[in-house]
């Protein structure tokens, strides 16, 4: 009983640190220049949608790349199923009374439909996903151009209903929570989650024992095009806009947010489960971006790119080179 809770404390420890020093070094920073990471309500409020955001990109980015599907089409799927969400609402309520949760359910359906149509293509055309999912990126954004007609879409999403969600941070928690729940049960404790591990871990051995390869993945896809939708919803108003004109893959900006989150949830990962190791550093990067809103004076955008893409850099060099760095530090062998 004693080496059990032993080993609970350890890994709630292991998995609440760098939460920790993050939040430290980060609340440090500001604290240095008069300032404080959360500085209103509403930067609280901005601060949980970004929670949200951040962890279900991350979520679905590692659902098809855990399993070598690597899949730039997610932005585009957000951004288009957002649109569609937006236009149908607006066309049927004009944005009025109650069009946030409709167009929320809306934009999960279409990026479900997208979802579908990308994994039907994958499987259909036999050709290696990253070439897919560049294609279907493409024809994605082509058809968000020809709906926007280039322009941004705002009118449909900068209405009461929309600001009263922004508004109020309980909303974002509920989607966290909500999404957590279904993600774990389904990946974990259902037979698709279990045949979904076993192909990941060992695809021609699951196949082998009669495990359905096409149907799971199609599947995964169809999950990942539900979560984009809410990750489109959620950028939409949190943004008060959808920029329409993304060509050229303009729309896998959206998906790159996600990578230094992946690397640090899937490190947390050890001491936790994977889905909360990912929220735990989607509340990293929130508060970094948090950081970034306080000094936006100091910090434009190409210079936040710039440190996340070092910080990403650094903390893929502490993984190459985690037991080296373990035994200069500490003397151990691991």
């Amino acid at each position: 009983m004693k080496s059990k809770n032993r080993l609970c404390i350890k890994n709630l420890a292991g998995a609440l640190a760098i939460p920790v020093l993050v939040a430290i070094l980060l609340q440090g920073i500001c604290m240095a220049k008069g300032k404080t990471m959360i500085m209103n309500m509403t930067s609280f409020d901005n601060f949980v949608v970004y929670i949200a955001i951040v962890m279900i990109t991350t979520i679905a980015l590692s659902i098809n790349l855990n399993s070598g599907r690597f899949d730039f089409s997610l932005g585009s799927m957000a951004l288009l199923s957002s649109v569609i969400g937006a236009k149908i609402t607006y066309s049927f309520l004009g944005g009025g009374q109650g069009s946030a949760p409709i167009m929320l359910m809306l934009t999960i359906l279409f990026g479900m439909l997208l979802g579908l149509i990308s994994g039907v293509l994958y499987v259909v055309l036999h050709l290696p996903p990253i070439i897919t999912s560049l294609g279907v990126t493409l024809i994605y954004e082509g058809i968000l151009f020809t709906i926007t007609e280039g322009r941004y879409v705002m009118k449909e999403v900068q209405n009461s209903s929309m600001t009263a969600f922004t508004g109020n941070w309980l909303y974002a928690a509920i989607i966290i929570v909500a999404v957590l729940v279904i993600i774990i049960g389904l990946f974990d404790y259902t037979k698709f989650g279990y045949d979904y591990n076993a192909l990941k871990n060992g695809q021609k051995v699951a196949v082998n024992t009669g495990i359905k390869e096409i149907p799971n993945a199609i599947a995964c896809y169809v999950i990942c095009g539900g979560l984009m939708g809410i990750v489109g919803f959620l950028n939409a108003s949190r943004n008060t806009t959808i920029n329409g004109g993304q060509l050229n893959f303009g729309s896998i900006s959206i998906m790159f947010t996600a990578f230094l989150p992946m690397f640090i949830g899937s490190y947390i990962s050890r001491f936790t489960n994977e889905k909360i190791g990912f929220l735990l550093a989607a509340l990293c990067m929130s508060m970094l971006n948090s950081t970034f809103a306080v000094f936006s004076n100091e910090v434009n955008a190409s210079m936040q790119a710039i440190i996340n893409a070092l910080l990403l850099v650094v903390f893929l060099i502490y993984l190459s080179n985690e037991h080296l760095l373990i035994r200069v530090f500490t003397g151990k062998r691991k």
